[in-house]
């Protein structure tokens, strides 16, 4: 175990022998204060049910709010609670947060809570329920500042405070018109530093970046991620300011985006690990099973073109010794290759040359690392061949070199094909991630025996005729 590890298992335990040993509340809360609400969330998910609500009745909504976003399953502790105690809660979370939350509820307790949630909190939730998943609304936070242009730096200082109070993202500073319409973004130190009789307009930067809230959220991240700011404002269609996105949830976006790539590559459903263990086994097969039974029929096909050259093994049984190494190493290099070209084609506007660039790219890669790899196989198996089986230096050699430009090969083809059938996945508009993973792997196996026992047929038995 990681000694940060340890560290914090004995902070949770210390938080948790305070809880139970002591009783009176103001001393509890002072003493939990002292602790990052991670640690109090994790050791919160070791109490039970019962401790856990006593304890969040002594510290108030807003705390136990901050507390259900570091929990791993908020919506399995939170039907802990009476609707009308959960709704306080979620009162106080960002409006991303909570709307996320109660879409994990079941129905009949999340319309138990929404009947108990403010007019307000009620609105922001349906806002961001409003928008596709793709969309950047359906991340939009209320939790920042926003303040009119026409303030002076005194008035916008008292804004400050008193929105503070609910908010804390208040590192940028949004500016608006009378309308609510964008206007431009104030940093906290320029207003800090600004005196009294500082215009506030000489300090509000006007060509600040914004995203409009029907935006991809996609093809809107990389040029996120590149401004490096720890929120956006997000714009409806007439450019009012309706919320942000902050760099928490692009980190959270991405992550969900990888898990979902790789479930997908893998031939999986979507989900996470929790998910996958608390399912039935009738569940899991359900799920697998159909890219199973379409690659076994596809891993006969490639069993019966092993089985054409049998006559080729039986005079040269040697051959079955690399045949492992060939398979390998093909099967790598397409992996490889699917998964850049499966992050290059999240760029929806690829065009065609970029493509072809992509496709030459991934040859010339896979033909010189199998090149460098085909070398050392041919010297190094040569050797082994000639020393250590008795067999003639001719022989051992002719062996190596069949699988040496057997690798080169193998690896090239399988980096074009690693590399096409994404692309030829994504131009009939079928996902190449979901298609790709479970084929590529069978693909290559094809190429790489078809490869390397035709190669050993051509150089062993027609080129040096040792059989």
């Amino acid at each position: 175990m990681r000694r940060h590890e340890f560290i914090n298992e004995e902070i949770v335990q210390e938080i948790i022998q305070f809880i139970r040993s002591e009783k009176n509340r103001e001393a509890l809360l002072s003493h939990l204060d002292d602790y990052h609400d991670y640690d109090i969330a994790q050791a919160l998910e070791e109490l039970t049910p019962e401790e856990r609500r006593e304890l969040y009745e002594k510290m108030g909504a807003e705390w136990t709010a901050e507390i259900f976003s570091y929990y791993d399953e908020p919506e399995t502790l939170m039907t802990e609670l009476a609707p009308r105690e959960a709704a306080n809660v979620i009162e106080y979370m960002d409006s991303d947060d909570a709307a996320e939350l109660l879409d994990q509820l079941p129905d009949s307790f999340q319309d138990k809570i929404e009947e108990n949630l403010s007019e307000e909190t009620s609105g922001d939730i349906k806002l961001i329920s409003s928008y596709e998943d793709d969309e950047i609304g359906s991340l939009i936070s209320n939790n920042y500042i926003s303040i009119c242009h026409t303030l002076t730096v005194k008035e916008a200082m008292k804004e400050l405070i008193r929105q503070s109070a609910d908010n804390d993202n208040i590192t940028t500073l949004y500016a608006v018109d009378e309308h609510e319409r964008f206007y431009g973004a104030i940093d906290l130190k320029d207003l800090i530093l600004a005196r009294d009789y500082t215009p506030l307009e000489s300090i509000i930067v006007n060509s600040y970046p914004f995203v409009h809230d029907h935006d991809d959220l996609e093809e809107c991240m990389d040029w996120i991620r590149d401004y490096e700011e720890d929120s956006l404002p997000v714009l409806d269609q007439d450019d009012r300011l309706i919320g942000v996105i902050t760099v928490q949830d692009i980190v959270d976006y991405m992550e969900e985006e990888s898990k979902e790539v790789y479930n997908k590559l893998a031939g999986i459903a979507e989900g996470d690990g929790s998910e996958d263990m608390k399912e039935t086994l009738a569940v899991s097969m359900k799920k697998r099973l159909p890219w199973l039974i379409a690659l076994l029929f596809l891993g006969m096909f490639v069993s019966s073109v092993v089985g054409m050259f049998e006559g080729i093994v039986s005079k040269v049984a040697i051959l079955v010794c690399f045949q492992s190494l060939i398979l390998d190493m093909a099967g790598n290099v397409g992996t490889q290759s699917l998964a850049v070209t499966i992050r290059v084609l999240m760029d929806e506007d690829i065009t065609f040359k970029t493509r072809l660039a992509l496709i030459w790219k991934e040859v010339k890669i896979g033909m010189a690392n199998g090149g460098l790899l085909g070398i050392v196989s041919f010297l190094c198996i040569g050797v082994y061949v000639w020393l250590f089986k008795g067999n003639s230096i001719l022989y051992g050699f002719a062996v190596s070199a069949c699988v040496g430009i057997s690798l080169l090969l193998a690896m090239a083809i399988s980096s074009l094909a690693g590399t096409v059938i994404p692309l030829f996945f994504h131009k009939i508009k079928v996902d190449p991630a979901v298609a790709s993973g479970p084929l590529i792997t069978t693909v290559n196996d094809l190429v790489a025996v078809i490869t390397y026992y035709g190669m050993a047929w051509l150089m062993l038995f027609h080129l040096f005729h040792l059989a």
